[in-house]
């Protein structure tokens, strides 16, 4: 048997500010960006590097929707970015000016830092150790 999760559905409250900020500021990739209705779009970003999984920014299509952007996981941390390179991608974030919630720390697992996306939900970035 082989299975992967291949993606995550991440609710946001517009398509294009959304790209912008997981492209630009994380430097993630644009993998699609398709048309479905004049009101929907089919939007995948995903990091950089083999067999990562990928995220479908669906954006919010009513009030119930609109209620859990920014805190799909009742304040818990949602995603986790695994980095090769912690320092490199820790600073990208600060350049980038992007909302640091927890300082890089090292954990007996590897180092660590929590970051807020654009709406606000929690992301861990996480170098684990070799």
């Amino acid at each position: 048997m082989n299975q992967r999760l291949a993606q995550l559905s991440l609710v946001v409250k517009d398509y294009d500010e959304a790209i912008a900020f997981y492209t630009q500021k994380l430097g993630f990739e644009l993998v699609e960006d398709t048309i479905m209705s004049p009101t929907k779009r089919w939007v995948i970003v995903k990091p950089v590097g083999e067999g990562s999984c990928q995220l479908l920014l669906a954006k919010a299509a009513n009030e119930e929707q609109e209620s859990r952007i920014g805190n799909q996981t009742g304040g818990r941390v949602f995603l986790f970015l695994h980095s090769d390179d912690f320092d490199r991608d820790y600073q990208g974030l600060i350049k980038s000016e992007v909302k640091i919630v927890r300082e890089a720390s090292i954990e007996e697992y590897g180092k660590v830092a929590v970051f807020a996306d654009l709406y606000g939900n929690l992301w861990d970035l996480v170098e684990k150790n070799a």
